[in-house]
């Protein structure tokens, strides 16, 4: 295997939480041909031969090498089920052998499941990516998953193959929407990683609690009274008398602010504070000293008591995942369990969460990898499978403008309505040319600093300076 895979600039950057700036990739091509050449991918069969070999290369493993030039074992890094649970009931070759063990023809997988708590996934990811060219070819890491916060991470890196060089063309992703591309193109404009979901996000209101102060709980006329943030802050004040929090906390609302912003977080290697996230800290404030919203952490017991009718909260931010996994939809007594949840645009598009799947550097399985990443991103009846049976939003514009027109398609926790047609119109508008990937650290301490600021623990500017020197510290190279 090739030993300049692990670059002196990657291994370092790769010991802090998130990497600054990473290989070129250039080298992360020629790698990338070199491994999908070893995994004998559509190649005749001396080609093959010759491949195998030089899989086996300076590792000397070729007696690890399964039928037609593909390794013995799969081994699937993630940081839950949920894409184990995709593969298991939509790709038809995976047969489950058990939790953490499955069959594709002779090829074993393993997924090593590892939780995102206090970073733990990353962890382990990118200890085991850095000994990656000298593991032997069962214990390669050949799959992994990104999150958008940290994907560039691992995309500005010589860890990822470009799509490319496992045989997937732009016309085979013709039909994807253009951001989940986005967010793994790499600084050199290479794709390196797909996507089977978007993650559209839409404002989710209280229907009762629409009808009760607006007479009406249509999404289209509840649209008229949050159509902007000046609307939508005057109807915080008009709910509030009603005796509802426009949000459970101002943290529901970041990410539309933090999704529609005109500059990057670091510029010129200097941390840059976007007009539209000063906005939020405005808005923000406006209602926490209304008393029209609240501070609570996003998961916290205080945040999910919207859920429930008593808990007097008329709305929240997210994607499909949010309302039909993450509010208690299942939960006797809660809004959604009655079906009483809408959806509409809100004052602006944004995006929440998603999953890639990503080709890592090294692995003998290219061909299966590539044939994965077609079956669960590319193929149509597979993508309304997952829309039909997951209640997912599909990363397939023609699948996702056909289920919005489907009148036989709605969802019961949303009363009925068809919300496809709103999370497709959100989807369009995402802009997101200004990732980069100091992006969740950068987040993640500016809601931490603002907090001190809304609850009048310190001044708006003693609040940005607690976050440029928490962003500093965890980032030295930068300033401000």
């Amino acid at each position: 295997m090739k030993k300049k895979l692990a670059s002196v600039m990657l291994c370092t950057a790769m010991s802090m939480s998130m990497l600054a700036g990473c290989g070129g990739s250039g080298g992360s091509e020629t790698a990338a041909n070199t491994e999908t050449e070893a995994a004998g991918t559509e190649a005749k069969s001396e080609a093959e031969s010759e491949a195998k070999t030089e899989a086996a290369g300076e590792d000397t493993e070729s007696e690890a090498a399964g039928t037609e030039g593909q390794g013995q074992v799969f081994n699937i890094y993630c940081w839950n089920e949920e894409f184990k649970t995709r593969i298991t009931d939509h790709y038809a070759d995976y047969e489950k052998v058990d939790a953490t063990t499955g069959k594709i023809g002779d090829i074993t997988v393993k997924w090593n499941i590892t939780p995102n708590d206090d970073n733990a996934y990353q962890n382990n990811l990118d200890a085991t990516l850095l000994k990656q060219a000298d593991a032997s070819a069962d214990d390669r890491i050949d799959m992994f998953l990104v999150e958008a916060d940290y994907a560039l991470k691992y995309i500005d890196s010589e860890y990822t193959m470009a799509v490319a060089d496992l045989g997937i063309t732009d016309a085979d992703l013709s039909k994807q929407y253009q951001y989940t591309k986005d967010v793994v193109t790499d600084s050199a404009g290479v794709l390196k990683g797909v996507s089977w979901q978007g993650c559209p996000g839409v404002l989710f209101y209280n229907r009762e609690a629409a009808k009760e102060v607006f007479g009406t709980d249509d999404p289209a006329e509840v649209q008229e009274y949050v159509k902007d943030w000046d609307t939508f802050n005057e109807t915080a004040a008009v709910l509030k008398e009603a005796g509802y929090s426009i949000m459970s906390t101002v943290n529901d609302s970041y990410r539309v602010y933090s999704n529609n912003v005109t500059s990057p977080w670091v510029v010129d290697g200097k941390i840059n504070i976007d007009e539209n996230i000063m906005k939020w800290v405005d808005d923000s404030k406006e209602l926490v000293d209304a008393g029209e919203t609240n501070t609570y952490e996003l998961w916290s017991d205080d945040w999910s008591k919207g859920f429930y009718p008593e808990g007097k909260v008329f709305c929240y931010f997210g994607p499909a995942w949010l309302v039909n996994f993450s509010m208690a939809a299942d939960t006797e007594g809660s809004i959604g369990y009655q079906g009483g949840w809408g959806a509409t645009e809100g004052p602006q598009g944004f995006f929440w969460g998603g999953t890639w799947i990503c080709a890592a550097e090294g692995t003998d399985n290219a061909e299966l990898i590539k044939d994965i990443m077609l079956t669960m991103t590319t193929d149509d009846a597979v993508m309304k499978e997952i829309v039909v049976d997951d209640d997912d939003f599909v990363n397939n514009q023609d699948v996702m403008n056909a289920m919005a027109e489907d009148t036989g398609y709605a969802s019961t926790i949303l009363g009925g309505q068809n919300p496809l047609g709103i999370y497709c119109a959100g989807v369009e508008t995402l802009d997101l040319s200004n990732l980069s990937p100091y992006d969740q650290g950068c987040n993640e301490e500016f809601q931490n600093a603002m907090k001190n600021y809304f609850e009048g623990n310190a001044t708006k500017e003693e609040a940005l300076d607690l976050f440029y020197k928490a962003v500093v510290e965890k980032y030295p190279e930068l300033t401000y």
